[in-house]
């Protein structure tokens, strides 16, 4: 089970309380919020409320999320890139397409149902046999993820996380030149207004974020990044990139398809639509995972190569070049 408390503020949105929640827990949707108060689990004051409730400065609203089903959490023989794996722990390179977590509309393929099925030595996460995800990616973006087998290992790199000492690097391949060789972007990140399934840079209802880059390459029209998170913000690289004008290519929602190519000089619109062809989604990947193990203390650090498609982008971006 799982529970969340907030306090509403002077500067919080006073719309809709399923709205207000939505913008307070990002990655659950506003169907599956709504289920919640129709079910009771979603109180204000004390009392139970209607999605139609507006919330006032000072209201208390507390939400409880029930555990998934057990029937939900099945295993599922997925096939698993594996790239480490001890009594502890395992890392794993996420592919394209796979969600990290079961949530309403994704209920099995996702990561947690294939380590279920590869893992046979869970310790017990919360008194259940289950992986302990610390961190997830974009159901689009591919890349390493360290998976605790125990509680023990889970309180020990939740805590890592949250002190940023857990770096993430990754790459991606992105419209335009950046103004300079290396820099850190720095903008608080919320839901966005004209779309609640987006994020934004906004200062309402928003958290600070913090993302550092380094240019790899130049290419005539684009550029290949390697950026690291100081935070870890909802979509934090992507909404970042868009924000400085450079968004990721081949981004279906912070302008990396078609409203990316509106602004390009002729000669180049052509070689970009070859490159949107080889990639249907964001050129985004965390190829670098760098952290303390949580039995041996010591840093551990892992790699993994651009997936096929990015492989693609590059090549085209070179010769192009």
């Amino acid at each position: 089970m799982e529970q969340h408390n907030f306090l509403v503020e002077p500067d919080d949105d006073f719309r809709r309380v399923d709205h207000y929640l939505q913008s307070k827990l990002p990655n659950i949707s506003r169907t599956y919020i709504q289920k919640l108060i129709a079910e009771g689990h979603v109180t204000v004051n004390g009392c139970d409320v209607r999605g139609s409730y507006r919330p006032h400065e000072g209201d208390e609203i507390d939400v409880v999320i029930p555990e998934l089903r057990e029937f939900h959490l099945v295993a599922q023989n997925i096939p698993l890139d594996v790239v480490f794996e001890d009594d502890e722990i395992i890392v794993v390179n996420k592919p394209v397409g796979m969600v990290s977590h079961p949530a309403p509309g994704h209920w099995d393929g996702t990561l947690v149902n294939a380590l279920l099925h590869h893992v046979k030595d869970f310790k017990g996460i919360s008194g259940k046999l289950r992986p302990g995800l610390v961190h997830r990616l974009d159901m689009e973006t591919s890349g390493l993820i360290v998976v605790a087998k125990s509680d023990k290992s889970l309180a020990f790199l939740a805590d890592e996380m949250k002190e940023r000492r857990i770096k993430r690097r990754y790459v991606a391949f992105i419209w335009g030149h950046m103004p300079e060789e290396n820099g850190t972007i720095e903008a608080p990140i919320g839901r966005s207004r004209k779309d609640r399934k987006r994020m934004a840079v906004t200062d309402s209802g928003s958290r600070p974020a913090t993302t550092k880059y380094d240019v790899i390459a130049q290419y005539e029209f684009a550029a290949k990044l390697e950026l690291q998170l100081v935070t870890g913000r909802t979509h934090q690289i992507r909404v970042h990139l868009a924000h400085a004008g450079h968004p990721v290519i081949g981004d279906p929602d912070y302008g990396g398809r078609e409203k990316a190519l509106r602004g390009m000089f002729d000669q180049h619109r052509a070689m970009a639509r070859e490159i949107l062809q080889n990639i249907d989604r964001q050129a985004l990947h965390a190829f670098k995972l760098s952290f303390m193990h949580p039995v041996s203390r010591l840093l551990v650090t892992f790699e993994s190569a651009l997936p096929g498609d990015m492989q693609q982008v590059e090549s085209l971006l070179s010769s192009s070049s």
